[in-house]
């Protein structure tokens, strides 16, 4: 009941002074909803970009000469780049010694291709990967129409494909492309199947690729780049179980560590990655923004927290004679000091939830203008909230402490 009482005449005083009190606030409101709106945006695009790259399922990693992803310099790029290529005979090593996995597929890439069927030609802008069976299970990428490579189309390097959505959608718009045969940059290719439909928010071409067996994709191209490097082959490797990950990756480690003929004292030569992973290096590249703009919005606060000191100390002047006529009709010295410290909480948390609001529209803005699907992240909100609780409470206290010593009778004969 006491703190009930206090609470409603810390309402009446705040709604009394309308002007004041939104002025009071408008600090608040920008510090809160400059956090919010930079971390829903990032939120938004984090989430985008986590779907993004966990096209690898919970059971599966990869195996490559290159680095994972995220910033390197440039050191460690020539040192990668002089890496040895990752090889079909790697793949097929932790195919046969590792005992914690059950599917290991190869792939090889090339770009800006195009395909024909009759009078109907795509842009050159088509992806050809050279694949495995296994090629659609471990990249989570499966097939809706026809069927998926076999081992026997490996093994005897057959002119068959798997197309991707949108290439068959463009090349067969009223047909079956299942068992019929197309051109890819002039070469015949029978089409066995046409995989499932998946869009990138991040301009991905996943329905712009081909796949061919990579014995066939290997006398196409070669064994090496256009530049005269070596072609690495990416190996992608499914562990029995989720449990059994880190395991299988241990496992496989020490069989590439072996056929690469790597001592003790040497480093890895090769990059192991999962989709945690990934994210993980996209985690750290935001830490820096996440963390700059939450100080910019703290400092907005700790601004804001002093405006209300000051706006406070103003009110008790302006209420002292007030004040004292509480005091004299018998109000102890500790409701008045939670009267004007729930006033500053009260008015901190309703600028907090303004602030909070304002940030998830801003923040939100990015999916407006990106493919990227909308976030709230609720967790920000508590935690904007609980700062506005406490900048209430640390800077409120000084104000309320000052009204609660006041002397009635000095009070009372104040003009």
């Amino acid at each position: 009941m006491y703190i009930f009482e206090a609470f409603k005449m810390a309402i009446s005083a705040i709604t009394a002074h309308k002007l004041k009190s939104f002025l009071t606030m408008i600090g608040i409101i920008a510090g809160i909803s400059s956090i919010i709106a930079v971390m829903t945006g990032i939120s938004v695009v984090q989430t985008a970009i986590e779907k993004e790259i966990s096209v690898l399922g919970t059971r599966t990693f990869q195996v490559q000469k290159f680095a994972a992803g995220g910033p390197i310099s440039d050191e460690e790029r020539r040192k990668i780049n002089a890496r040895r290529p990752t090889t079909t005979d790697h793949a097929e090593a932790i195919r046969n010694h590792v005992k914690s996995v059950d599917l290991v597929g190869s792939e090889l890439w090339s770009y800006n291709h195009v395909a024909k069927f009759r009078d109907i030609e795509t842009n050159p802008n088509l992806v050809i990967c050279g694949g495995t069976p296994e090629y659609t299970t471990n990249n989570t990428h499966y097939i809706q129409l026809g069927r998926n490579l076999s081992k026997e189309d490996v093994k005897v390097a057959r002119k068959v494909v798997v197309l991707g959505h949108g290439i068959a959608e463009e090349l067969f718009p009223w047909i079956n492309p299942v068992q019929r045969t197309i051109k890819i940059d002039g070469i015949k290719f029978r089409v066995i199947g046409v995989m499932e439909d998946k869009s990138s928010s991040f301009g991905g071409r996943y329905n712009q690729y081909m796949i061919i067996p990579i014995t066939r994709f290997k006398k196409l191209f070669g064994p090496k780049l256009p530049n005269g490097e070596d072609r690495s082959v990416n190996i992608t490797v499914r562990a029995r179980t989720s449990a059994l990950l880190q395991q299988a990756i241990d496992e496989t480690r020490a069989v590439m560590r072996q056929e690469r003929h790597l001592k003790p004292n040497e480093e890895d030569d090769f990059t192991i990655f999962t989709s945690d992973s990934n994210i993980k290096a996209f985690n750290q590249t935001t830490a820096g923004v996440k963390m700059g703009s939450f100080v910019i919005g703290i400092i907005a606060l700790i601004v804001a927290g002093i405006g209300i000191m000051n706006i406070m100390l103003v009110s008790v002047t302006d209420r002292i004679k007030e004040i004292g006529i509480r005091k004299a009709l018998g109000a102890k010295r500790s409701f008045i000091l939670m009267q004007f410290l729930l006033e500053a909480v009260i008015l901190c948390n309703i600028g907090g939830v303004i602030g909070v609001l304002v940030g998830f529209g801003l923040g939100n803005i990015v999916s407006i203008v990106t493919p990227f699907d909308a976030n709230v992240p609720l967790e920000w909100a508590i935690v904007g909230i609980l700062f506005c609780t406490a900048v209430g409470i640390g800077f409120g206290y000084w104000p309320a402490l000052r009204a609660s010593k006041l002397d009635p009778v000095i009070s009372l004969r104040h003009e």
